[in-house]
C-alpha cells in the first residue's frame, strides 16, 4: 500500500471528467471535495476497506478491481458486488455510525482515491443535484443487494450461480467471454455456497454445453438457458 500521484487522479476536477457524479459540482465545490484528498496504490490481496473501522472516507476505485464483501462468522465471507474504476463507495456508515460495514480488498493491483467524508458533507448540503445523485447511488446499491437477498435466501445452487455469472456478464464484464478476476472459493462467496459445489455446478454447466471453462477463462454459450436456470431458481 502506498501513497501516490497518478495521471488518474490528479484533482478532482480531473474526476469531473470521468464520475457521472462529479461532473454536477461546480469549480468551488471541487475545491472543497480536493481538499485533503489522496490516492493510495493497492497490491492484489491488500485490504482497501476493513469492516467496523471508522469511517473517514468516501472512496473511488481509479485503476484496477476490488471485491466488497461482509465478513461473517467464522470466516465466512459473503460478496455483494466487485468494484470497477470511477465507482464510489464508503457506505451508509458514513452518514450513521461512522463505521464501515463492509470490507473491500483489492483483487488485482489497484488505486484508490480517498476523500474526507466532511468534505463530502459539505458539499452534500450545498448541491441538491448532488445529494439526489448520492441518495440515488445508494438506493441502486440497497435494490441489487435486495434481489441478491431474494437469490441467496430463495433459489437452489444452480440459480444462485447463474445468477453470479448473469451478474459479471451484464454488470462487470459485458460481455459473454470474460477471465475470471476472482477463485473458485469467491465464486461460492458471491452465490453462497462452497467452493466444491461451484466447481461441480460448473462442470455441469459445461457438460450441458452451457458454457465453456479454460482456466479463468468463462465463455457463456447459452446465455438463454443460464437465465432460464435463473427463472427456474
Amino acid at each position: 500500500m502506498i501513497n501516490i500521484k497518478s495521471d488518474k487522479c490528479i484533482s478532482c476536477e480531473i474526476c469531473n471528467d470521468r464520475s457521472p457524479l462529479f461532473s454536477l459540482l461546480t469549480k468551488d465545490e471541487l475545491s472543497v471535495m480536493n481538499a485533503g484528498r489522496f490516492e493510495v496504490h493497492f497490491e492484489a490481496g491488500e485490504t482497501i476497506v476493513k469492516q467496523g473501522t471508522s469511517a473517514n472516507h468516501m472512496m473511488v476505485l481509479t485503476q484496477g478491481i476490488a471485491k466488497l464483501f461482509l465478513e461473517g462468522i467464522d470466516k465466512r465471507n459473503l460478496i455483494l458486488d466487485l468494484i470497477l474504476p470511477w465507482k464510489l463507495f464508503g457506505g451508509p456508515g458514513l452518514f450513521t455510525d461512522m463505521r464501515y460495514h463492509y470490507s473491500v480488498v483489492a483483487l488485482q493491483e489497484s488505486t484508490a482515491c480517498f476523500i474526507a467524508a466532511d468534505n463530502v458533507r459539505q458539499v452534500i448540503r450545498t448541491n441538491p443535484d448532488f445529494a439526489e445523485s448520492i441518495l440515488r447511488h445508494c438506493n441502486r446499491n440497497s435494490a441489487a443487494n435486495f434481489d441478491r437477498l431474494i437469490s441467496l435466501t430463495q433459489k437452489q445452487m444452480p440459480g444462485r450461480l447463474a445468477d453470479t455469472l448473469l451478474y459479471l456478464n451484464a454488470e462487470i464484464f459485458h460481455n459473454k467471454s470474460f477471465n475470471l478476476p476472482i477463485t473458485r472459493l469467491e465464486l461460492g462467496e458471491m452465490s453462497n455456497m462452497t467452493k466444491e459445489s461451484v466447481t461441480r455446478i460448473l462442470k455441469e454447466f459445461e457438460s450441458e454445453a452451457i458454457l465453456k471453462l479454460e482456466g479463468k477463462s468463462v465463455n457463456i454459450l447459452k446465455l438463454e438457458s443460464l437465465q432460464e436456470i435463473s427463472l427456474r431458481g
